[in-house]
């Protein structure tokens, strides 16, 4: 009895010794080498060890006398670049059901979501949908079986890219080369040459703000939970970029957003930095949008910028970007886009918070930013006449001229 009793506790302790060194190598093994290492042991263990190693390992007997066979002739053996033999494994899933790949494509083809026959008409493409609908009908599949397929069929997960600018006009490239030819000219001469734009409107209160910031642990920027206008309600952040000098200015607006606010930044900015940085110039150009509060077909706009060329003496030139490509206007990437960073994870809680995050904008590369806060009223559905328009000193350019023109002082009006 005691014979037997030594013989178990041996054979326990030759188990043990076995599992911990198979859970030390098993982060290295794959099929093949861990396959060799049981039959190893086994044979190291001597006669009647192979059922004690796979209750060790959890290998199984059949892939034990396997390794020992390939251990033991070397005409059994694999090319060490591979794992199994030609055909070994478990079949795949189209092999057994050839027919699931093409209904897997039928579910995803473009014009599914719309089609009235397809179950997944009104609902996203994730795998475990798309397993759902191929379990009802008839194939027995698990959602990571049908990812595998996906990316068998090289398929891939996307979102969506901002592309399509909406109509492409047949002048849009040339539209292009003439505010580069035109601006450049400006800049030899020393003139002024600006990008103007409205920023999105932005809430004003304890509101959320995308991106993080860097905090003491434990301690993040408590906000609501709803975007509800507050009594301080939105602001307008309009904004000029002096495009020879890296220098913004931004006039950020209470009220509404419309032509006469914007001509008034543009005018706070001549007053505040421009005059100052171009005491000799004789002429303006704007770059702009084709639309909002700067568009081309805005009459109140054109109206206050021969106000503002009365004032100043400037010949106040204007090219707008073709219709659909704001998103190429210079405001966007040289000015815009570092506020942005800049108050990133920042609740814009009050007018100071967000005059002192616009002014303290700066850029590596030299940029500064100037703010300022515009209390000013400026209400809707001012109308411009035609009469009006008939008396403005406007000369339209011959290419364009609706996207292209300059409004002289009234000085210069010829009669």
């Amino acid at each position: 009895m005691r014979l037997n009793r030594d013989l178990a506790a041996n054979y326990a302790m030759k188990e043990i010794e076995i599992r911990k060194r198979f859970e030390l190598l098993k982060p290295t093994l794959n099929e093949r080498t861990r396959r060799l290492w049981a039959a190893a042991e086994a044979k190291a263990a001597g006669p009647g060890s192979i059922s004690m190693v796979a209750k060790a390992t959890g290998i199984s007997r059949p892939t034990i006398l396997q390794g020992i066979k390939e251990l033991d002739e070397p005409s059994q053996r694999l090319d060490p670049r591979k794992i199994r033999n030609p055909g070994a494994g478990a079949p795949t899933l189209v092999a057994k059901n050839p027919a699931v790949k093409e209904a897997l494509e039928r579910l995803i083809a473009p014009d599914t979501r719309g089609d009235p026959e397809s179950p997944l008409r009104w609902t996203c493409k994730s795998v475990r949908n798309l397993a759902d609908a191929l379990r009802e009908m008839g194939y027995k599949i698990c959602p990571q079986s049908v990812a595998n397929l996906l990316h068998s069929l090289k398929y891939s997960l996307r979102g969506n890219r901002k592309t399509k600018e909406g109509g492409d006009h047949p002048d849009r490239n040339a539209q292009f080369e003439h505010i580069n030819s035109t601006v450049q000219s400006f800049i030899a001469q020393g003139e002024p040459a600006i990008s103007v734009d409205t920023k999105k409107k932005e809430l004003v209160g304890e509101f959320k703000n995308n991106g993080r910031e860097w905090n003491p642990a434990g301690t993040p920027e408590t906000v609501k939970v709803h975007d509800f206008p507050t009594e301080t309600g939105k602001v307008a952040p309009y904004g000029v970029y002096d495009l020879s000098n890296d220098a913004g200015w931004v006039n950020v607006g209470i009220d509404h957003d419309t032509a006469a606010f914007a001509v008034e930044s543009v005018r706070q900015w001549w007053i505040r930095m421009g005059q100052s940085r171009y005491p000799t110039a004789t002429k303006l150009l704007i770059t702009a949008d084709g639309g909002g509060s700067n568009g081309a077909r805005v009459r109140l706009w054109k109206s206050e910028l021969q106000k503002l060329a009365d004032e100043t003496g400037l010949t106040i030139s204007v090219s707008h970007f073709p219709p659909g490509t704001s998103k190429w206007n210079k405001i966007e990437h040289c000015l815009f886009s570092f506020i942005t960073i800049n108050w990133r994870g920042r609740p814009l809680v009050d007018y100071q918070t967000i005059i002192g995050l616009i002014g303290s904008t700066k850029t590596r590369s030299g940029l500064k930013v100037h703010c300022n806060l515009d209390t000013n009223q400026y209400p809707l559905g001012i109308k411009v006449s035609d009469e009006r328009m008939d008396e403005l000193n406007i000369t339209r350019n011959a290419f364009h001229g609706e996207w292209n023109y300059s409004i002289a002082p009234m000085t210069q009006k010829k009669e």
